[in-house]
């Protein structure tokens, strides 16, 4: 088995960049090396600073630290990168298509053809390809027949390695992973460059926890977790809305099915709707694929979920303007939280979008906090809607720097991440400072409802009786 001594991962996003950093704290043997074409993005990583880095997770700034340096490099030279590298991660963003076949539905491959290409070029003597980035199912076949057709003649194997984290814990699902896949061909070479990527997973999880299977398998493994996941969220949303009309709690609801061993407490937390950058895009693939293969049935199944989903996002705005005598026009409503969850910066297909996207339509003023989002990435998120001028955007929404000064003269406060300093906010002071009567709204049930409605709030949950 060929010993791996560097690895190159290109790619310094959410993914590349925690994993990489992870893997080089356990295998302080084996240089790793991150590259990306995006300078920006490598002059983040290595800023002295580590309050700088772009990706903010709980954990890594103090994993980078100890890595960075020692055997983990952030750079922009990828084509270095790959010609020094044994084993190469493709660790790029695979995006919804936005144009031509297939558009807002299948998974754009642009970057990962690039980079197979790169690889083909750049490459002097053979190397081991792995696929960390979520992608259909038989993309693997295309990485091959680029890299089986470079200029050289150099050996290629290529592996699946789907990535199994959740931003905000992300440093501890790598750290302590349920499981490790690996997919490969099932050939002499392709079982040795399995075992060459089990051996370094090995550093840190225990065996039993590295599963091996063949490429396609280990592909869709990855689609389907995360539509399994989608689904409990869109299942327990849906009964929400008829916890509202009958007066049901849905947090009674979802602990006393959660409690049924068959059924389990996980992902039962209603909301104003799940994000991230997965979730979606990974359904909507699943639902191509199927399509693709005349299996309606199949993709209309799994198309609900994301059907459920808008609609619990659009049902949250919505409520916002009813309660608010069915007009928000000019109205100040404050955001609390614009990531799409807890613990991580990232904002993609985040429900704060949309319900401001519905707000903004009907003429309200939205303003901002967040503890991790920039001023810039809010507009950027807004601005690629579509649904208004940059210079609209900019003008009815603002962005602050605390949760009080958001609220201050609000018609109506709504909580879309459930940041844990939004629980403990004085939620007395903001009351007095609000336009009368004030209302909360509280997309992530994070607060009691009791003790809002003693402070003089009209108080909305999910699925909650109305206070």
């Amino acid at each position: 088995m060929k010993k791996i001594k560097t690895i190159c991962c290109i790619g310094a996003g959410y993914v590349g960049g925690p994993t990489m950093a992870v893997l080089a704290l356990k295998c302080p043997d084996i240089r790793v090396v991150v590259v990306d074409a995006n300078a920006a993005r490598i002059e983040a990583w290595n800023h002295e600073d580590l309050s700088f880095l772009p990706v903010y997770e709980p954990g890594l700034a103090e994993v980078v630290s100890k890595a960075r340096g020692r055997n983990l490099f952030f750079s922009k030279e990828v084509e270095q990168g790959i010609r020094e590298a044994d084993m190469i991660f493709i660790s790029v963003n695979t995006p919804t298509k936005t144009y031509g076949e297939g558009k807002g539905m299948a998974a754009d491959l642009k970057w990962v053809e690039l980079c197979a290409r790169q690889i083909a070029e750049v490459a002097t003597s053979s190397k081991i390809v792995v696929e960390k980035s979520t992608l259909p199912v038989r993309t693997a076949q295309a990485v091959k027949d680029i890299l089986h057709n470079s200029p050289s003649d150099v050996s290629f194997q290529v592996l699946s390695n789907p990535e199994f984290l959740a931003e905000g814990t992300a440093v501890q699902d790598l750290l302590n992973p349920d499981r490790v896949l690996i997919g490969g061909d099932q050939s002499e070479a392709g079982k040795e460059a399995i075992q060459a990527l089990a051996s370094i997973y090995a550093a840190w999880v225990p065996e039993e926890k590295i599963l091996t299977t063949n490429l396609w398998s280990s592909e869709l493994s990855k689609l389907t977790a995360n539509a399994f996941l989608a689904q409990r969220v869109s299942s327990i949303n849906s009964i929400s809305e008829l916890c509202e009309a009958t007066g049901a709690d849905v947090d009674d609801v979802a602990k006393a099915i959660g409690m049924d061993s068959r059924i389990g407490p996980k992902f039962l937390k209603a909301s104003v709707g799940f994000g991230g950058s997965c979730f979606k895009k990974d359904i909507l693939n699943l639902v191509y694929i199927s399509r693709s293969y005349q299996l309606h049935a199949v993709a209309d199944y799994w198309e609900q979920v994301i059907k459920i989903n808008d609609h619990q996002t659009a049902r949250f705005a919505k409520q916002i303007i009813k309660s608010l005598y069915n007009t928000v026009n000019g109205k100040k409503i404050a955001f609390l939280g614009w990531a799409f969850k807890k613990d991580t910066n990232d904002t993609r297909e985040s429900a704060a979008i949309y319900v401001a996207d519905h707000l903004l339509e009907e003429c309200a003023s939205v303003v901002v906090y967040d503890p991790k989002v920039s001023k810039e990435k809010i507009y950027a998120d807004l601005d690629f809607l579509g649904t208004r001028s940059s210079e609209e955007n900019r003008n009815l929404v603002q962005v602050v720097d605390s949760a009080y000064e958001a609220c201050k003269d609000a018609a109506a406060v709504a909580i879309l991440t459930e940041w844990d300093e939004f629980v403990v906010l004085d939620w007395e002071q903001i009351h007095a400072h609000m336009k009368q009567p004030a209302t909360v709204f509280d997309g992530r049930n994070i607060l009691d409802a009791a003790r809002m409605e003693k402070l003089g709030f009209r108080f909305q949950g999910i699925g909650k009786p109305a206070v």
